[in-house]
């Protein structure tokens, strides 16, 4: 079967973009579909079975959209483009992903780049109390980030307070040079260099040293009830059942909290549960607490990182089957 895409209306940079440097956007959609795309003029022949020449021409036309609103279209978006398509979920998909989160300091628009991290975004506007766990990559801070700057400029809440676990679970900060501030600085850097990009650095400044936006490390939020807030607790995993629930009740009046994690990837003395992992299994069932669980295909980091990510999976699978036939 022979599928026609007529592209008479793009650009040249669109062509280039969609076909990728030596054409390996196309060549990416001929091996996983199967399929021989071909430019015929200011046409793409598409040869193929039926159902994989749809899907190519599906994931063609998905990716010339992204385009027009000046979406980056690299390996890793081709390849989540084709999977989106295989699971037939490209109408949820292409409305999820051209809302606009958040818009930085400099104009840059920012949107959600996979469906989970739609989901995760509309798990925050819903809920007071999201838990986000998920691989390196997948955007858990970056966007919870965002959907806190945003509250604030919407005068939503008063304040931010980004906070995550110093240096492993127990914040043992003695050893290190210098005064506290010093200490803790390279442990809460990722949350600064978020806020720089959404506010800029004089804008962060001010609002730093008006205590509109705090960040400090865990520790600091034991005794105090914290209201009119936008709360992310980064790096939840390296918790402990005590932390984490001494962080959950400081909630108090018109109060959102983001706590985001890597439950596989943990630092605590061996034996010890995370806080994290604990928490989304006791509190699963609650209505008003959003839970939001990315996965490998939400990575968008290089590619590679998705990858590595699914080795290391697999090679835990396989030790938690050995051990299970060892029992």
């Amino acid at each position: 079967m022979i599928q026609t895409l007529d592209l008479s209306d793009q650009h040249m940079e669109a062509y280039m973009a969609l076909f990728g440097m030596n054409d390996e956007h196309i060549s990416l959609i001929e091996r996983e579909y199967g399929v021989s795309l071909a430019l015929r003029g200011n046409q793409i022949q598409i040869s193929g079975g039926e159902k994989e020449a749809a899907w190519a021409a599906e994931a063609v036309r998905m990716l010339l959209d992204m385009i027009r609103r000046g979406e980056t279209v690299d390996r890793l978006r081709v390849r989540y483009v084709l999977s989106m398509v295989q699971e037939g979920r490209t109408d949820l998909t292409e409305e999820s992903l051209s809302n606009i989160v958040a818009v930085t300091h400099r104009g840059k628009q920012i949107r959600a780049k996979t469906l989970g991290q739609a989901q995760y975004v509309e798990t925050i506007r819903t809920h007071d109390l999201t838990f986000a766990t998920g691989p390196a990559g997948t955007g858990k801070t970056y966007l919870a980030m965002a959907m806190a700057v945003v509250a604030l400029r919407n005068k939503e809440v008063e304040r931010i307070i980004l906070t995550r676990p110093a240096v492993e679970a127990g914040e043992k900060l003695g050893f290190l040079p210098g005064d506290l501030t010093q200490k803790v600085d390279p442990y809460l850097r990722p949350l600064y260099d978020a806020l720089y990009e959404f506010m800029g650095p004089d804008a962060y400044q001010r609002l730093t040293e008006r205590g509109i936006v705090e960040v400090a490390p865990l520790a600091y939020m034991r005794g105090r009830t914290l209201s009119d807030a936008f709360i992310i607790l980064d790096e939840a995993q390296n918790t402990t059942s005590e932390q984490m629930k001494m962080f959950l009740t400081r909630m108090g009046f018109r109060c959102r909290m983001v706590v985001t994690g890597d439950i596989t990837q943990t630092d605590l003395p061996f034996g010890h549960k995370s806080g994290l992992a604990e928490a989304v299994e006791l509190l699963r069932g609650i209505p008003e607490i959003g839970i939001a669980e990315l996965t490998v295909k939400d990575v968008v980091r290089h590619e590679l990182v998705q990858r590595i990510i699914e080795a290391y999976d697999a090679r835990q699978a396989k030790g938690r089957a050995d051990r299970k036939g060892e029992g």
